[in-house]
């Protein structure tokens, strides 16, 4: 049993990679840094595969892009957009899947946590993308924060509770059909 969930768990990991390449690359452009849905995937990835499928999955996906795959909000691809501008939250949300798979795999069930949990790493991926952008960019702290933070807390609020409530539903779908291990 133990050989059979490791393949479907192997399965689901490529399955959320593939709806990140999907998914990601579709942005709603809103200023130098547009609102992608990767971060959507990432959350409802950690719902299904906790903490280290969750990171692999992102790892998997950011390697993709980094060969060229456009598979990069606006369709992009290449080490020219990891080290462009936007390259930081990227890399930032590495950081965001571990911190919301570790919370995922500790409070799970305890919505009120995972939700602050999910909000908090977001944060992190925040923190580092926007070091990243001023070091890129060479802009002011406030000038960052006005066009890479603070007009996306409102979409990644909305992905959090979106990934809340259909990452349960989809979590216990799977683990009813036997595909995915119970949750404890």
């Amino acid at each position: 049993m133990k050989k059979r969930s490791s393949i479907y768990q192997l399965t689901t990991c490529a399955l959320m990679v593939a709806l990140m390449c999907v998914l990601g690359p579709m942005s709603i452009p809103i200023g130098p840094i547009p609102v992608s849905f990767t971060n959507l995937v990432i959350y409802l990835t950690v719902y299904l595969l906790g903490m280290k499928g969750a990171t692999i999955s992102y790892v998997v996906y950011l390697l993709l892009g980094a060969a060229g795959l456009p598979v990069f909000s606006g369709y992009a691809g290449g080490l020219a957009k990891l080290a462009g501008p936007t390259g930081g939250y990227l890399i930032g949300f590495i950081f965001m899947a571990l911190i919301c798979g570790f919370v995922m795999e500790k409070f799970y069930g305890n919505n009120v946590v995972l939700i602050l949990g999910m909000f908090a790493a977001t944060l992190v991926a925040y923190l580092f993308g926007t070091v990243w952008f001023i070091f890129e960019m060479q802009c002011e702290v406030w000038y960052a924060l006005t066009a890479c933070v603070f007009p996306f807390i409102p979409f990644d609020l909305a992905k959090i509770v979106i990934a809340t409530v259909l990452g349960k539903i989809v979590r216990h779908a799977l683990a009813k059909s036997n595909l995915l291990p119970a949750h404890n």
